[in-house]
């Protein structure tokens, strides 16, 4: 613009219109965008978390992440023989660019020498996670097991870096190892998969938020009445037998009286709801969540369940309606639980004597 002149005012054009609709928050933050800003530590968490989900029988999965985890971030044993028998190992790199050979060769020196060192054997699986992937030239090695094996043993022969550190023993021992070794064990995995397997576990909603899974319909309640049954089943007898005690009142007789059996068949449905909701949640949150949300319902109705009623049917009814009056959106799980899982809850705690529907005496 020269001196003098006025500004030229031009219109701008209308932002475009998001192609998905987001929330008065803002777009949603990704798994991606938030692995991005995870610590060394969380990293080698969602790694242990994602190892659950890779389909491997493993008997146990361990992080060992630190200054001496001697080339393991995290081991996937699949005997109880741990070290000493089939295991894969995953490490985990959070860098801020692609992995490359000067990143990679290091690791892999550490496996070998700890092999040879006698602190484990060669896992079957070795395989690199990064956030941001490994480089067009590790990609390429990695791809090509034979020509991975000639750039180590090249590595390892230069006498630099971290080669020249090994004691020219342990170095002929790496060697020898790796001449004999298939370097197809090496491998890596790549973000947007680790996130889609991750996605199958139930540590996923609580580590990166979003709906759960959906419930499957509710088969209801058997016509046999499960061993698992046996204690809140034996519970409600007993309340029957109180409020009708000249009927001669068990499982198979309560036909009798069908208002009771009305009754009974109403608190099997529930128990079962809930059995479903355990049993989803299993699959679907992190370990402990269910076990929380019961403590909840525990803590919302003991009081009541202690407290002097005229019946014990009284009792029960009020714990009942009780659990349903209970704030507990708190719990990821109340989005897909529904009336009767709160008083199934309530028929597990029975199932536990955590509580009790008769008085000592009565």
């Amino acid at each position: 613009m020269q001196h003098g002149q006025a500004p030229v005012v031009s219109e701008l054009e209308a932002p475009p219109i998001p192609s998905a609709p987001v929330s008065l928050a803002g777009p949603p933050v990704t798994p991606a965008q938030r692995i991005a800003f995870y610590s060394p530590d969380e990293w080698e968490d969602f790694i242990r978390e994602w190892a659950i989900a890779i389909g491997e029988a493993y008997s146990q999965i361990k992080r060992l992440g630190g200054s001496n985890d001697k080339g393991a971030d995290v081991a996937a044993f699949k005997t109880d023989r741990g070290f000493e028998g089939d295991w894969d190992c995953f490490q985990g790199k959070h860098y801020a660019k692609p992995l490359g050979w000067s990143d990679a060769f290091p690791e892999m020196l550490k496996i070998f020498a700890g092999t040879v060192n006698g602190h484990y054997v060669l896992p079957s699986v070795y395989a690199f996670l990064a956030p941001n992937g490994c480089g067009t030239g590790l990609n390429r090695l990695l791809s090509k097991p034979t020509d991975l094996r000639q750039k180590f043993l090249e590595e390892l022969s230069s006498n630099k870096g971290i080669a020249a550190s090994l004691d020219a023993s342990l170095r002929d021992h790496v060697r020898t190892l790796a001449e004999t070794t298939d370097f197809a064990m090496f491998r890596s995995v790549e973000l947007v998969d680790a996130i889609a397997a991750h996605r199958t576990t139930a540590y996923h909603v609580a580590r990166f938020g979003g709906p759960l899974p959906p419930r499957p319909p509710a088969t209801g309640a058997p016509t046999e009445i499960g061993e698992a049954e046996a204690r809140y089943v034996a519970q409600l007898m007993d309340v029957y037998r109180e409020a009708w005690p000249t009927g001669d009142l068990a499982p198979n007789t309560l036909h009798t009286e069908p208002r009771l059996a009305a009754h009974f068949q109403r608190q099997r449905e529930s128990f079962y709801s809930a059995e479903s909701l355990r049993l989803h949640a299993r699959d679907a949150v992190p370990p402990g969540t269910f076990e929380a949300l019961q403590n909840d319902v525990h803590s919302g109705v003991i009081e009541i369940a202690e407290a002097d009623h005229a019946t014990s049917m009284a009792r029960l009814t009020q714990v009942l309606q009780a659990s349903t009056q209970i704030d507990l959106s708190a719990h990821a799980l109340t989005t897909i639980s529904q009336t009767d899982d709160r008083k199934g809850i309530c028929h597990q705690l029975a199932n536990e004597d955590r509580l009790t529907w008769m008085r000592a005496g009565s």
